[in-house]
């Protein structure tokens, strides 16, 4: 049976998005309020705790200018990844 490569971490979209604003050196209340968007929504995103829609990549993309489909693409990926770990925990289990 062939092994499949493991990545060490998939991190959420949040994680890239933590890093433009630190780049840019904007706040998640400065995003929020470009974004139109509570700030708390902004956190739960970054956090990875709320999915990342694609209105919302839509949103990031006029106000990052990074486009749409790199942001879900993020999001596909880290949902899959935690999909993948939640059905070997229940085959380990």
């Amino acid at each position: 049976m062939e092994k499949k490569l493991k990545p060490a971490s998939v991190p959420p979209p949040g994680r890239t998005i933590r890093k433009e604003l630190a780049a840019r050196g904007w706040t998640q209340r400065f995003l929020a309020d470009r974004m139109g968007r509570p700030e708390q929504k902004i956190s739960e995103i970054i956090a990875g705790k709320k999915r990342l829609t694609e209105g919302t990549a839509l949103e990031l993309e006029e106000v990052f200018g990074i486009d749409a489909g790199f942001w879900l693409n993020l999001e596909a990926n880290y949902r899959l990844h935690l999909a993948r770990e939640a059905r070997m925990r229940r085959k380990a289990g």
